[in-house]
């Protein structure tokens, strides 16, 4: 079949060849997949559609999908996520079809997923659950021959399970986001250090000394909320969860509604999974010059609707940044379009962490061509044996080795005997 692929410049492959050949030494656990996946072949005749953030680190994921015998066809998982320049190396140098353009409409967007869905895939692969929710809106016409799904985000596992609760998953699906070696690690270390990125790039903002202020205290948020301290910042936390609020007052965070942290912010960055986070009455309070961003997977977190009706104008300061002038005379500075902040002002997440969740996305693949027949429609958990795999291929390939049980260790903590 003819390749084929929708994309903004294919004389940009060389920039992005020269990109995605950088990331490969620091995704040494994905190479050993793809070095395995080559010699053995586990995804031969299977098609898979993905809508992944077209990024360097998932040219190497769909690499090792192609170097295990799969048909792959990306598209992008968030209008301003697409890097160009590896869009159209992995058209060019790696015939991968890819339906992605940095800055794509809604219309576009949508119609770069019934693209990546038109070939008829076998698995779906998700980073928000766009590619499930199409298929279920019109299953006769692209869910036919699905046996199966993973799924890469908080945001698109809360989607899932709601569709498993209602029992209208048609499907089984892994959740990748769920694995330890993912959301212990991208989560809380790439969100951390990706969204910090693309706010300093962004703004050329000093932190130290300001008020930064985290909505949500999820695995994101607690990544995001201990890097801006460690860049001199002082951290609000805003919760709806006691659990979740209480753990961040223990961590050494200051804990209070967002009604109360309006006034005081000086950043702000949403990564809850939720709407309307920040919305009319925030904006409302707050300083003039804040600064309000989204790490969160949709833009649906920060209300630009009502920010936009609160405001007499509004123009570009610097890419990325849109000043909203208020009636009152305050200023607020919206970051990438209200968007993912990591990826609309930065490049994401490094390599180095993405390695370990694009292995999750590869084995489960093979997991769900060789045990789909066995599961129902619901969504399940990376099997603990691949998330142990990974983490061992990780350590390994940092020259890390740990401790192992002896015999007489294994007896202990599986009798009950022994006692004091």
């Amino acid at each position: 079949m003819a390749q084929k692929h929708h994309i903004k410049n294919a004389g940009l492959a060389r920039a992005g060849r020269a990109k995605i050949e950088w990331a490969e030494s620091q995704m040494p656990v994905l190479l050993q997949i793809r070095q395995r996946f080559a010699r053995t072949k586990p995804l031969k005749g299977i098609r898979l559609a993905c809508c992944l953030h077209v990024t360097t680190e998932t040219a190497h994921l769909m690499m090792t999908l192609k170097a295990g015998g799969a048909q792959v066809g990306l598209c992008a998982s968030n209008p301003l996520s697409t890097q160009d320049d590896v869009a159209a190396s992995l058209v060019k140098d790696y015939g991968i079809s890819v339906y992605a353009i940095r800055g794509e409409g809604r219309r576009m967007y949508y119609d770069h997923i019934t693209a990546a869905l038109a070939a008829g895939p076998h698995i779906t692969m998700d980073d928000g659950a766009d590619l499930v929710s199409t298929i279920h809106k019109a299953p006769a016409r692209y869910g036919g021959k699905v046996i199966g799904g993973t799924e890469e985000t908080t945001t698109g596992v809360i989607r899932l399970k709601s569709l498993d609760a209602a029992d209208q998953l048609r499907y089984p699906v892994i959740a990748v986001n769920d694995a330890d070696t993912k959301h212990l690690f991208d989560n809380r270390y790439g969100t951390g250090q990706s969204t910090i990125d693309g706010i300093v790039r962004a703004t050329n903002r000093l932190l130290a000394g300001s008020v930064f202020v985290v909505a949500g205290y999820g695995w994101c948020g607690k990544g995001l909320a201990q890097r801006a301290r460690g860049q001199g910042a002082h951290v609000i936390v805003t919760e709806i969860d006691p659990v979740k609020g209480l753990e961040a007052i223990m961590d050494g965070f200051q804990v209070m509604p967002m009604a109360a942290a309006a006034s005081k912010g000086d950043i702000f960055v949403t990564v809850t999974g939720c709407s309307s986070v920040l919305t009319t009455s925030h904006f409302l309070k707050m300083q003039d010059g804040a600064i309000v961003s989204n790490s969160g997977h949709f833009d649906v977190e920060i209300d630009l609707k009502a920010l936009k009706r609160l405001s007499k104008g509004r123009q570009v300061m610097r890419p990325g940044i849109e000043q909203y002038c208020l009636k009152n005379g305050r200023r607020i500075n919206v970051l990438g379009e209200g968007r993912l902040v990591n990826l609309a002002c930065a490049e994401g997440h490094p390599p180095g962490v993405m390695d370990m969740s694009f292995a999750n996305q590869a084995l489960a693949a093979d997991y769900l061509v060789q045990h789909s027949a066995e599961l129902g429609r619901h969504v399940y958990p990376v099997p603990k044996a691949i998330d142990r795999e990974i983490a061992r291929l990780k350590l390994k390939a940092l020259g890390i080795a740990i401790d192992t049980l002896t015999p007489e260790q294994q007896r202990y903590l599986s009798s009950w005997e022994v006692g004091t």
